[in-house]
């Protein structure tokens, strides 16, 4: 592919970078990269892909947008409130970003459609910006079986932490995290609250790590977790053990089939 002169300019910041340069815009603009969640999280990580030039980026929610979104979830306007956040997300990639073609999913991501979803543009690699265990587990697992990388992150109150997942390079999170609590056992950010721009910070590490990956530079966060705390500005970053016994990446898994766990009551939409 050849860049016209718009695409030159548009993207002359990372042209001039030698870890980047014409070759690795190709790669970014030839990429496709699937968002589990188009909130907290998913909304800055989409919306610095699209800026960054990933060419196909897959956005999954089912949810449509609420006022109380609107304090974390930058992607959103408040003119879009009850407007699908996936439709809300698509607009606002378009309108930053001509280039990127966005795909849309209104639907829950569940055992039976998340492999078909992940096969539908054969993505490079996944964000998990979902706010539930079931969900997080379910991304798991399903990147794990189709053999994806992702990113997985969480936020709640004051603090965050991610990690990232590449095939036969390091820890899943089921490793770390072996099943899913108890429902109602671990508040949401729906119950214990989150700072706003927790989402940001954490949101954005991930898609730098996407970047990362599909450009084949620096240090991936495979094998640690990154954590951190907004009130002291303290990040910390935890190496992670393999798991040889893990149910679905070890030696001899016995997870063989997705399924999907129940969800907390404040998680259930009617």
């Amino acid at each position: 592919m050849s860049f016209t002169n718009e695409q030159m300019e548009r993207y002359s910041r990372h042209i001039i970078l030698k870890d980047v340069g014409v070759k690795g815009q190709k790669k970014l603009l030839e990429s496709k990269v699937l968002i589990v969640g188009t909130g907290g999280l998913g909304a800055p990580a989409a919306m610095f892909l699209a800026a960054a030039g990933v060419g196909t980026i897959g956005l999954v929610d089912f949810d449509a947008v609420e006022l109380s979104n609107l304090q974390r979830q930058i992607i959103h306007l408040t003119k879009d409130v009850g407007k699908p956040k996936v439709i809300s997300g698509k607009e606002t990639i378009n309108e930053m970003n001509p280039d990127v073609d966005v795909v849309t999913y209104q639907e829950w991501v569940s055992a039976a459609n998340i492999r078909d979803i992940i096969k539908d543009r054969d993505y490079d690699f996944i964000i998990d910006g979902t706010d539930n265990f079931p969900a997080k587990f379910l991304i798991n697992d399903a990147s794990v079986l189709t053999g994806k990388p992702f990113s997985h992150a969480g936020i709640i109150r004051f603090k965050g932490q991610t990690m990232t997942y590449v095939p036969g390079e390091g820890p899943c999170y089921r490793c770390i995290f072996e099943n899913p609590p108890p429902p109602d056992k671990v508040p949401t950010c729906k119950q214990a609250g989150v700072l706003g721009v927790m989402g940001g910070i954490i949101g954005t590490i991930q898609a730098t790590e996407a970047i990362k990956y599909i450009l084949g530079i620096g240090e991936l966060l495979t094998g640690n977790l990154l954590t951190y705390d907004a009130l002291t500005m303290e990040f910390r970053k935890i190496k992670l053990p393999k798991n040889k016994r893990c149910q679905i990446c070890g030696e001899n898994p016995t997870i063989k089939e997705l399924v999907d766990y129940e969800q907390a009551v404040c998680d259930l939409k009617s």
